[in-house]
């Protein structure tokens, strides 16, 4: 990946969060190298003094964090208009520059790696690891799995097709095997499957299941298959919560229905919930949704916020995913402030957010902690999120974000000899 530029880089004068421990640093240094690896993240009494040729970042007291994840991103859907109006209406070309600008926005609000779950080529993915476009580490789902007039069918009510060419659409065992194989030669990390129907869907429900048990299953051998690639769930009720854990899938997205059985089957299998609660505490207007959108909300929601507090005090594994594109676009960090509402600590989020989705991606060993040997994704708020979780959802109190030591962003006076060799 063409991430670090050979500069070192230091920060001092800010707390440390290091996203495993619940010790916070007060007075902090961290340290990276030229191949941008941390070589020390600790009190500042303790570390190594400053080089010359080093990047030197002053904090003015905020806290450093591991850069966060959001596991669960649609960044090629746009979330400021309709999916039939960026479907119909948005040419092609302006459609790739606007999922670059959105890729960029998203690393600024502070989320260095990410995991789309359906409407990003492959090749964004590329990009972003070649240094073409800035955004965050990406894997990619590419497109989404489900039954005729399941969750990912795209016929509208009028018999209209949107020609959702992420969608595939799929009708017995045979069928999503070569559905999945599609997607793994179209470049997939992983394989995104509904197990239910959704919210947003015109022609089912979330207490419907979409893919039978044996599609579920036939879905996670072919991915098994090819280099042990992980299966995730769009699953919101109960049914096909159940289902998609039975079927050996590593993630549960949204599980707004889940109840004991599912979080115990959560932990016999060392599988994720990713709840994306942004999406039940974002209001709809009646006036511009789709009547069969808000109803269904208005069914969900407190149902869904019961079942995911009862789920937090179970503490099953969670990592934190947003649904931004369905909810918008860089304020994903509003996610930590659902959680929190639902009961969890404000270090249990950022912990979620950081080396608890970093083992849900399978990059626990080199991202989502920031301590030594570990790649030096950084953010610096200018507040203290342990006061109020708050602060991590609104951008501008992010004064810094970095990727392996690269900076790129920094909002804070820079007077380092090498500022100005640093993007």
């Amino acid at each position: 990946m063409r991430l670090n530029d050979g500069i070192a880089l230091r920060i001092h004068h800010a707390r440390l969060i290091d996203g495993v421990s619940a010790e916070v640093v007060d007075d902090a240094v961290l340290e990276a190298g030229a191949d941008g690896r941390i070589t020390y993240a600790g009190p500042a009494a303790l570390a190594p003094e400053a080089q010359d040729g080093v990047r030197t970042i002053d904090g003015q007291g905020g806290t450093l964090l591991p850069g966060l994840f959001d596991c669960h991103t649609h960044l090629g859907v746009a979330s400021d208009r309709s999916l039939v109006e960026a479907a119909l209406l948005t040419d092609p070309v302006m459609g790739v520059l606007q999922t670059a600008e959105r890729l960029s926005r998203t690393l600024e609000a502070g989320i260095t790696s990410a995991r789309d779950l359906g409407g990003l080529p492959a090749g964004f993915r590329d990009a972003v690891a070649a240094g073409l476009v800035t955004g965050p580490r990406l894997q990619t789902s590419v497109g989404v799995i489900s039954h005729t007039g399941g969750h990912a069918d795209g016929t509208l009510p009028s018999g209209k097709d949107l020609g959702l060419d992420y969608c595939e659409l799929a009708d017995d065992v045979v069928g999503v095997r070569t559905a999945a194989r599609r997607m793994l030669r179209a470049g997939a990390d992983l394989i995104k499957i509904c197990t239910s129907g959704g919210i947003s869907s015109a022609h089912d429900d979330p207490d419907d299941q979409d893919l039978l048990d044996e599609e579920i299953a036939a879905v996670v051998d072919e991915a098994r298959r090819h280099r042990e690639r992980p299966v995730a769930a769009h699953a919101q009720g109960r049914a096909g919560v159940l289902a998609a854990i039975r079927g050996g899938v590593r993630s549960v997205e949204h599980g707004f229905g889940i109840d004991d059985e599912g979080c115990d089957l959560l932990g016999e299998k060392g599988a994720f919930l990713v709840p994306t609660l942004s999406a039940v505490f974002q209001p709809l207007d009646p006036r511009t949704t789709t009547p069969w959108r808000y109803q269904k909300k208005l069914r969900w929601n407190e149902r869904a916020k019961e079942n995911i507090a009862a789920a937090i005090a179970r503490k099953v594994n969670i990592a934190v995913g947003t649904d931004a594109g369905i909810t918008p676009h860089g304020q994903n960090l509003f996610e930590l402030s659902c959680l929190v509402e639902l009961g969890m600590s404000p270090m249990d989020a950022i912990r979620a957010a950081t080396s608890g989705s970093a083992r849900l991606l399978g990059v626990g060993d080199t991202l989502g902690t920031l301590r030594p040997g570990y790649a030096a994704d950084v953010v610096l708020c200018t507040e203290d999120p342990l006061r109020d979780i708050a602060v991590l959802a609104a951008p501008q109190n992010l004064a810094m974000v970095a990727q392996q030591g690269v900076v790129r962003k920094l909002t804070f006076p820079d007077a380092s000899p090498a500022a100005g060799r640093n993007p």
